[in-house]
């Protein structure tokens, strides 16, 4: 039986390696397309033998429609973007290129290619700042460049479904954390930046009380979510991608262990955030499966794998962060 094609832009970058993993597992020929500006080959390097792998180094802002790397394709899994917030303030007009322009580019390829499913990497940002639980039909509230990005993104993706009648599903994801999981950036990569803290016996910054939390979803969760989206019959769908059971971030701190120092609450972020996943439980009969306290324990096993990763004092911090309260202060 002749194996199905997937292709998944972003591929070398966390969420995107994992999905590599999934479908090779499932006996897909997977075809990888990345910039390698956020991802790391070596998050592929256990593929590199597979006659069934191919990774072609290219950024989405160049793929031209009709691209080989789409021939005969069933699946696009759409990963690849930039991402973080104060980046997005600082430099608004290369996210807007990226996640909106390089995200039509690869629905031209799609279109072209007449692929079964396009699924799409949304993102939970696009609620703004709220406190309860959300659904899909909640109101969006756009706080920064990044969110409108990807927001856009999204609208992208289901514009094309409207008029060309591409295939599509898009999925917004939470707080996603496992192995691979980015080190970079002073905001969104939470337990990375606690890592390299705990290895160098510096203290974890915890940002306001620590008392906040985020639906922190296991990576290989999120893979298998993007899969089930894929090969549902639904199709012109938005998902949310998390566990609806929220963790405080002093909770992950005392898994992780050691001294904490407290640094200030950041404009333009929520207190709490909490998925609702009715929906995708119940039309793609998907459901988190990896717990919380296992995940990071699973982590930490590896927690090495993070030795060179920046090193994220409060002084960097501040300096890092200073336009974040510069412009989205609280009113």
């Amino acid at each position: 039986m002749k194996k199905k094609i997937a292709v998944v832009t972003g591929g070398a970058g966390f969420i995107g390696s994992h999905m590599v993993d999934l479908l090779l597992s499932k006996n897909f020929r997977v075809h990888v397309i990345d910039n390698l500006s956020g991802g790391h080959r070596k998050n592929l390097k256990q593929h590199s033998k597979n006659p069934n792998f191919k990774f072609e180094k290219l950024d989405i802002c160049k793929l031209k429609p009709k691209n080989k790397i789409f021939k005969n394709t069933a699946y696009v899994f759409h990963f690849a973007g930039i991402g973080d917030i104060v980046p997005s303030i600082e430099n608004p007009a290369n996210y807007m290129m990226t996640n909106v322009q390089g995200t039509i580019n690869v629905l031209e390829s799609a279109r072209y290619a007449k692929v079964k499913k396009l699924v799409y990497a949304a993102s939970a940002s696009c609620y703004g700042i709220t406190n309860k639980r959300v659904r899909e039909n909640c109101k969006i509230s756009l706080e920064h460049p990044y969110a409108l990005s990807k927001y856009l993104g999204e609208k992208s993706v289901f514009h094309w479904n409207k008029v060309y009648g591409l295939p599509i599903n898009s999925l917004r994801i939470f707080n996603a954390y496992g192995k691979r999981v980015r080190t970079t950036g002073a905001y969104g990569a939470v337990i990375g930046v606690f890592f390299k803290q705990k290895i160098k016996n510096k203290p974890l910054t915890v940002v306001g009380d620590g008392k906040q939390s985020r639906d922190f979803v296991h990576v290989t969760d999120v893979a298998k979510a993007f899969l089930a989206a894929a090969k549902t019959r639904y199709a012109g769908s938005i998902y949310n991608v998390g566990t609806g059971n929220p963790q405080k971030i002093n909770y992950l701190t005392n898994l992780i262990g050691g001294k904490k120092v407290f640094i200030s609450d950041r404009p333009g972020e929520s207190k709490h955030s909490c998925a609702d996943i009715s929906k995708i439980k119940r039309e793609l009969k998907w459901k988190p499966t990896i717990n919380f306290k296992d995940g990071i324990t699973d982590m930490l096993n590896e927690i090495q794998k993070w030795k060179d990763a920046p090193l994220w004092t409060t002084k960097k911090i501040k300096k890092a962060t200073k336009i974040w309260f510069k412009l989205l202060r609280k009113k």
